[in-house]
């Protein structure tokens, strides 16, 4: 993301306009895009600030957090439930709809995460460190 305009050069517009000078002109003789120098004003007269927004940042996890208690109960009494599992019941429970990938990131801010088994390992590579049971390599 791009960094911010200093406040510095937003009140030199501001000034410029405030001064007589039209958006247009303060913008092509500071560098800035027209369209800046437009916002910066009008937020300037609005607010009485030339300060940037905040960036970036998470604006929609308290969607899920506000059925916190419920994820966390559903998995207390079902150790295994899956996310896909877990998104259903709240659909279907609660009425919210959330991707499966949105129930993984929640679990992951709260650092749940389920350790594998060594049962539940996946097949070995297909080379094998040693030979097969009751395979005799002799001499060719």
């Amino acid at each position: 993301m791009v960094k911010p305009i200093s406040e510095d050069l937003r009140s030199r517009v501001i000034a410029a306009v405030e001064a007589g000078l039209s958006r247009r002109a303060a913008a092509d003789r500071f560098g800035v895009a027209v369209a800046s120098a437009v916002r910066w004003v009008r937020e300037w007269r609005e607010s009485g600030t030339a300060r940037a927004k905040p960036q970036g940042g998470d604006k929609r996890s308290q969607r899920i957090e506000a059925y916190r208690d419920v994820i966390l109960t559903a998995i207390e009494s079902q150790v295994d439930i899956t996310l896909v599992e877990l998104a259903e019941m709240l659909r279907a429970e609660h009425g919210a709809l959330f991707a499966p990938s949105t129930i993984w990131r929640f679990l992951d801010r709260h650092a749940m995460t389920l350790k594998k088994n060594g049962a539940r390992q996946r097949a070995g590579s297909a080379r094998r460190a040693r030979a097969a049971a009751g395979l005799v390599q002799g001499p060719t």
